[in-house]
């Protein structure tokens, strides 16, 4: 077994973890953090997707060891995030939603993108989402979602 002591979602967290324990299960079977989907498991899909220490990480390929005194974000913690309140309105309002495994994950992206790339046009967008699937919506509601949030924040 390894310590770590993390923050999870503003809360500081020590806990004894198998070497091998991925952040995502260690998320989600440890804390019950469940917003934090699992797909691919080979880090593809992009489901997983939380912010560590700030950058998106798919939880899936990190091991939770190696994230030892790091801030974790999960889905979770973004209830009162004024930016992802607009992205969640904006993936509504722009039928960015169809099964919704994939929003979590989308979403942090997604959230990434408008935090750190203010002028990013469509290519620039369609770039930054390839490492996140989603079969249902086509991306065009998407795109168009993140748009609107960028456009939103510009005026």
């Amino acid at each position: 077994m390894t310590q770590i002591t993390i923050t999870i979602n503003g809360e500081r967290i020590s806990a004894e973890v198998e070497p091998r324990t991925s952040l995502a299960d260690f998320l989600r079977d440890d804390q019950r953090l469940t917003g934090t989907h699992l797909g691919c498991e080979h880090g593809v899909c992009g489901a997983c997707t939380v912010m560590v220490d700030g950058v998106p990480q798919r939880s899936c390929i990190a091991f939770a060891a190696t994230c030892d005194g790091s801030e974790i974000r999960t889905i979770e913690d973004f209830d009162d995030d004024d930016v992802m309140g607009d992205l969640r309105d904006a993936f509504t309002a722009h039928h960015g939603l169809q099964c919704g495994y994939c929003t979590p994950g989308m979403l942090a992206t997604a959230r990434d993108i408008v935090t750190r790339l203010p002028d990013a046009d469509e290519k620039r967008i369609r770039l930054e989402l390839s490492g996140n699937l989603c079969r249902c919506t086509g991306y065009v509601g998407i795109v168009n979602a993140i748009k609107a949030v960028l456009a939103k924040r510009k005026g």
